[in-house]
């Protein structure tokens, strides 16, 4: 997910092309996902079997409090310290406004209006993943909300939310009018607006927002194109830069909020410091309105202060973590975690899985031989999965291909122990059959071919691939180019003429499992395959079409298995990656996991950092 200016261009894209499904309206008040309407309570679910995890797991041990809730086990919260946590690039702009890659940590003084459940157990809902439904989600500036009408979500704001103490707006209460303020500057949908970002006036799903209206003090109506309830909720509970609310008077006293000094929000913290390429300081907001949904008696933030530590090399963070300087990093090898866990076992990890993506070798669908799926089948065949699992991988990852939908999703898609028998075979380790299919596809004795690799991606695995082609005649010779030539040659003027490959791939996202029906769609700047198909184009608007969730899923599942019949790409493997903390750094279950130190920043450093907290005895004794 990291490699700088490419996943900031790949978001960019993916996104603009992002497009969600439609199913019926209700104005009924069961929280059920059968209906669009939605409180700020969720209705239990039960756990699905939870997928085999790899090793290198640890577990944080605290004293126990009485028995009764989930996170008792956790330890008792406790108020005071100061939380380090590392990013791995500078912060060139402090408005929302702007793409959030250059943002990055404006979620600690701006608050959104949906936040993920706190109180949710893990085993329900494992807090790794990018991804949660809806019934995962509450309300942070919202109290609650429902759909007056099928394309009218109408959201009640709570009562009492202060601005931060800070000129202009010095501590007023916030809002309905603040809400409108912020989507009409985004969108350019009125306010004295006319034109919308010129980032965010480009992503598709906010296309069909029509107006947002305040009818009162604390009620906002946000009216849309279309009458799709899991298009608007889940547009609306998205995790990024475009939902979190800045303050209409800062706007219009400095035009915008691009200097750091003029960072003014309703969050738990407060930016007092910012020195480029090094660090960023936020300290408590005294005037927070914010409890502890596990413990309402507790006002929040735990912490006194939020430092981020702006470390780019990798090593240099991990001396870092080693010597106590920072309390967790995220984005960590299997080879950083393990060599963590000989010199410093007492330091805690949590494997993450690569939900955003596995990695896969694409192939230009509309060149030969690509074309001739019995070459993509061969291709397929000829890589040995499991062994890379266990050997490359050292079993730190599942040996398992995977489709569009991520395997980790639970309740959405196709996971690959739920494949038919005779789809599993195809993706077998089998050169003898590969080299037959090679041969009724017109190639007895292979070809030769070549990938253009991003120079970022795992070149040592490329090689473990390269060899296995070469086991069935296929000579693959290898191409690399840094990440940024490599997006422009690929992704935007498509030059490559065979494969394509990065560790960032085409399969397995955690994004809403609606928005991945466009992922292969004719024309989508999303995939290097070139992919033109008229049968996976259909797949959107029968979705369209739906009329329950039920009907979605059976969508996403038949696009998931009809991807994987196809053989789209060659799919590799889904590897985890790794989160360290410290063992005085609590409450931590992996939120996220790859948001922190990534190029998307801490997408929710405002909920998270606030309700983390510090054993202080345990920490000033270690």
């Amino acid at each position: 997910m990291k490699k700088g200016a490419f996943w900031a261009v790949l978001t960019c894209l993916i996104v603009s092309t992002l497009v969600l499904v439609s199913c019926s309206a209700s104005t009924s008040t069961s929280t059920s996902k059968s209906t669009p309407t939605t409180t700020s309570a969720s209705t239990p679910i039960q756990a699905s079997t939870p997928i085999k995890s790899p090793i290198l797991v640890s577990t944080t041990t605290l004293s126990s409090t009485t028995a009764g809730n989930w996170w008792d086990t956790i330890g008792k919260p406790q108020y005071g310290g100061q939380i380090n946590f590392r990013i791995d690039r500078d912060i060139v702009n402090f408005d929302p406004y702007n793409q959030e890659l250059l943002t990055q940590i404006e979620t600690g003084w701006l608050e959104p209006i949906f936040v993920p459940d706190w109180t949710l157990d893990p085993a329900i809902n494992d807090y790794k993943l990018n991804f949660s439904s809806d019934e995962y989600e509450k309300g942070e500036l919202a109290q609650s909300w429902e759909f007056a009408q099928p394309n009218s979500l109408v959201v009640h704001l709570r009562h009492g939310i202060q601005w931060q103490n800070i000129p202009p707006v010095n501590g007023r209460e916030f809002i309905a009018d603040d809400v409108v303020y912020h989507f009409d500057r985004l969108f350019g949908l009125g306010g004295g607006f006319t034109k919308p970002s010129s980032y965010w006036g480009s992503v598709a799903v906010w296309q069909s927002l029509k107006s947002v209206t305040a009818i009162d003090k604390y009620t906002v109506v946000f009216n849309w194109n279309t009458s799709n309830p899991e298009f608007i909720l889940g547009t609306m509970e998205a995790l990024s830069s475009d939902q979190w609310i800045e303050a209409p008077e800062a706007v219009k006293l400095w035009g915008d909020l691009n200097d750091w000094r003029h960072a003014i929000g309703t969050g738990p913290f407060i930016l007092t410091d910012f020195v480029s390429g090094s660090s960023a300081t936020l300290v408590k907001n005294p005037n927070y309105w914010g409890y502890d949904e596990r413990y309402p008696q507790n006002k929040l933030p735990y912490v006194d202060a939020l430092k981020i530590l702006i470390i780019p090399d990798a090593n240099t963070a991990m001396s870092a973590m080693r010597t106590g300087k920072i309390d967790m990093m995220d984005n960590v090898s299997r080879q950083n975690a393990q060599s963590m866990q000989k010199t410093n076992p007492e330091i805690l990890q949590i494997n993450i899985p690569a939900t955003l993506n596995t990695i896969t070798l694409d192939p230009r669908l509309d060149k030969a031989p690509f074309n001739d799926i019995r070459v993509r089948k061969a291709m397929q065949m000829a890589i040995d999965l499991p062994t890379i699992a266990k050997n490359y991988y050292g079993g730190t990852a599942d040996p398992w291909p995977s489709t569009e939908t991520s395997n980790y999703m639970k309740g959405w898609g196709s996971p690959f122990i739920q494949w038919p028998q005779d789809l599993k075979d195809e993706y077998a380790y089998n050169p003898t059959v590969a080299k037959q299919l090679l041969a009724a596809a017109g190639f007895p004795s292979g070809f030769k071919t070549n990938v253009v690799a991003d120079s970022a991606g795992d070149m040592d695995l490329l090689q473990i691939i390269k060899s296995y082609f070469a086991n069935i005649g296929i000579d693959m010779s290898v191409t690399t180019m840094d990440t940024q030539s490599w997006t422009s040659f690929v992704m935007t003027n498509h030059k490559q003429d065979a494969l394509a490959y990065r560790s960032i791939g085409s399969l397995g996202f955690a994004y809403e499992p609606i928005r991945q029906l466009t992922k292969f769609v004719t024309g989508a700047p999303t995939s290097p395959g070139n992919i033109s198909d008229p049968v996976y184009d259909a797949f959107y608007p029968k979705a369209m079409s739906a009329t329950s969730m039920d009907v979605v899923k059976q969508v996403v599942t038949d696009m998931d298995v009809y991807v994987a019949r196809q053989h789209f790409v060659m799919s590799l493997l889904q590897p985890y990656g790794f989160s360290l903390y410290q063992p005085w750094f609590n409450s931590y279950n992996g939120q996220l996991g790859i948001a922190l130190a990534t190029g998307r920043g801490p997408l929710v450093l405002d909920f998270y950092g606030a309700r983390f907290w510090i054993d202080q005895k345990m920490k000033i004794g270690h």
